[in-house]
């Protein structure tokens, strides 16, 4: 296939290009640093530096990798997109061209409008990019189980069959998102439903949970291959954050009760499910959605898991309880669905000891370089 991968500079986005490329697809890389700048400009930069794009792409070729594509620019630029989707005549669209974080999106007006802006702009341009371009690209599009919020009844796969007085319909699995981040993702996947309906486009959205991991067969070839890997209070995903934490002997920062339950994934297995979901496409006028998860924790279990493989490695791993900035329930029902990527031949990685504490290894080699400034919480919703 010939593979776009728009926001390919970020933690997932490299890992996805590497992964397409050694499979044998033609891969395009495209990114315009939006999240490196905002990392720099809030004081949250990642936990080792990284190359650039063109620089990843050709460290990559160099240790025995095929050729990747890059492009710098800006998919909030209509122009410019239309122009890659015109030269490369994308079969798969993988857009995770987004700004990633919902305490980003909270600290003040300007962060929630280039919130806003970016990720609405940017999902709109992939849309017509593909109708005028492409139209018999398929879209696969990050979402996040964040867009349902924490109902009292089980959450379905993007759909629920609804009675009401005596008639019957389906409809999008009503959304309480918990940050303006995850709202723009709500508003993406109301754009994407619609532009499927009106003029028969094929999406796949992966409402996908927080992802831990560093390392991929990939990026194993050499260390200047590691995705981006942020530990900070803005960009760091909970078990990240942890695993540094335990190094640099930080008590981890559980947010209130620490009944908060979500659905996670190991990278690894984010690989797995944007491949899964590109090699058995959508059908022309459907839009599809997979919950993207494997297991489910509250985040006092994940302090535990962290703890158990801290000892493994002889690190006096505690816990701090702090009012949680956000706001959230800490102690509600959590039953999602997640059958789709299964039925398509997931094969997950579960949380297990030995998985951490490999990445608690990789920290260390890198612990030097931890600024404790960046763990505690410096974003609040009120």
């Amino acid at each position: 296939m010939r593979v776009l991968v728009l926001g390919g500079d970020g933690y997932l986005g490299w890992p996805t290009s590497m992964h397409f490329a050694a499979r044998g697809h033609e891969v395009m890389a495209v990114d315009n640093y939006l999240r490196r700048r905002i990392a720099q400009e809030t004081g949250s930069e990642p936990l080792f530096p990284t190359p650039n794009l063109q620089d990843r792409a050709t460290f990559y070729r160099q240790a025995g990798g095929r050729s990747i594509e890059v492009r710098i620019g800006d998919c909030a630029d209509y122009r410019f997109l239309a122009r890659v989707f015109a030269d490369f005549k994308p079969d798969v669209a993988i857009h995770y061209a987004e700004q990633p974080s919902a305490p980003y999106s909270m600290i003040a007006y300007d962060e929630a409008w280039l919130t806003l802006h970016n990720n609405l702009t940017a999902t709109f341009n992939v849309i017509w990019a593909t109708m005028e371009h492409a139209p018999d690209c398929h879209i696969v599009k990050l979402g996040t189980m964040g867009e349902y919020g924490t109902p009292n009844i089980d959450i379905e796969e993007g759909w629920i069959d609804i009675e009401h007085k005596g008639r019957k319909d389906r409809f999008l699995f009503p959304r309480a998102a918990g940050s303006l981040y995850h709202t723009t993702k709500v508003l993406d996947t109301d754009l994407l439903w619609f532009y499927v309906r009106v003029h028969g486009l094929r999406v796949t959205d992966l409402m996908q949970g927080p992802v831990y991991g560093l390392s991929t067969p990939e990026s194993d070839r050499d260390g200047r291959l590691l995705p981006n890997f942020h530990y900070d209070d803005i960009f760091g995903t909970v078990v990240n954050r942890f695993l540094v934490q335990a190094v640099a002997g930080v008590p981890l920062t559980v947010y209130g009760k620490g009944g908060q339950t979500r659905g996670y994934l190991n990278l690894l297995d984010t690989l797995q499910c944007i491949e899964l979901a590109a090699s058995s496409p959508a059908q022309r006028g459907e839009l599809r959605i997979f919950n993207q998860f494997t297991e489910t924790f509250t985040v006092n279990q994940l302090a535990e898991h962290v703890q158990i493989a801290g000892r493994a490695m002889h690190l006096a791993v505690t816990v701090q309880n702090l009012a949680n900035p956000r706001k959230e329930r800490e102690e509600h029902y959590y039953n999602p669905a997640h059958k789709g990527l299964a039925e398509l031949g997931l094969e997950p990685h579960p949380m297990t000891t030995g998985i951490l504490t490999a990445m608690l290894g990789q920290v260390i080699a890198h612990r030097d370089r931890i600024d404790a400034r960046k763990i505690l919480p410096r974003v609040r919703w009120s």
